[in-house]
């Protein structure tokens, strides 16, 4: 059975050398295989009420996306249980070929009323980990191929806070964009504040928090988030590079 699966998730992806791990037993595979036949036929259903979709849709349990008619879905696009999704924004939400939204996300494009956000661009193969939160007011970029783990935060909004003779909630905000490149690995529990752009290729290690924006290939560790190395430092086999030690210096 799992070569039909895996024959079905290859021509679904367009990736001819998609392997499917062949020790799951029968009843585990038959457990997938319900559960995302049941993700197709709610996905049917609420792609009627999206801007635009192409290919499959696959939607969890407790899926709410306000705004529909501003997010547009790729090929393949799976979003997970529990899932909460705002479109309202100028440029709605954009997701490309090939995305998985896991479960407990939040996606939300305008948070104020008075003050319309911008929007979301999540690239293709880019998979969004459970629990992330994208805050997309002052516009979000994610490229292909990023890796977002679990309980990341992405901010592109601050308050402003300088006059002190009023109350901090009613002097506004300031929007600047978050741009996250292609190839990029963001750590669990990481966090990307306004303004900063990741380059290509760049890993953020867990818990970062990272304040500016960070040139190609960097290895980024700490709060603030500061470049330890770069990734051509230590050309080391897979099977090795879960061994680097970063250390905040």
């Amino acid at each position: 059975m799992h070569i039909v699966i895996e024959s079905v998730i290859r021509k679904l992806k367009n990736k001819p050398d998609y392997k499917f791990e062949s020790n799951y037993n029968f009843r585990e595979l038959f457990a997938i295989l319900f559960n995302r036949i049941k993700q197709v036929l709610r996905g049917a259903i609420r792609r009627l009420f999206l801007k635009k979709t192409h290919g499959l849709l696959f939607i969890g349990t407790h899926v709410v996306i306000d705004h529909a008619y501003q997010f547009t879905a790729g090929c393949n696009l799976i979003i997970e249980d529990n899932t909460y999704i705002n479109a309202l924004s100028v440029n709605g939400i954009t997701v490309k070929d090939n995305v998985s939204i896991a479960r407990n996300c939040t996606l939300i494009c305008t948070g104020v009323i008075s003050q319309k956000g911008d929007g979301i661009v999540i690239g293709n193969n880019t998979g969004i980990n459970a629990g992330t939160y994208l805050g997309g007011q002052g516009g979000i970029e994610i490229g292909d191929n990023v890796i977002i783990g679990p309980g990341v935060k992405v901010f592109s909004e601050n308050h402003k806070f300088s006059d002190l003779s009023v109350n901090i909630k009613d002097q506004g905000v300031v929007r600047n964009g978050v741009c996250i490149k292609n190839n990029c690995w963001i750590g669990a529990g990481a966090t990307v504040l306004a303004g900063v752009t990741i380059g290509e290729g760049s890993v953020i290690a867990a818990g970062s928090i990272v304040t500016k924006t960070v040139a190609p290939n960097s290895i980024v560790a700490g709060i603030p988030g500061k470049v330890m190395k770069t990734r051509n430092d230590f050309p080391l086999p897979e099977d090795q590079a879960y061994k680097i030690n970063l250390k905040v210096v």
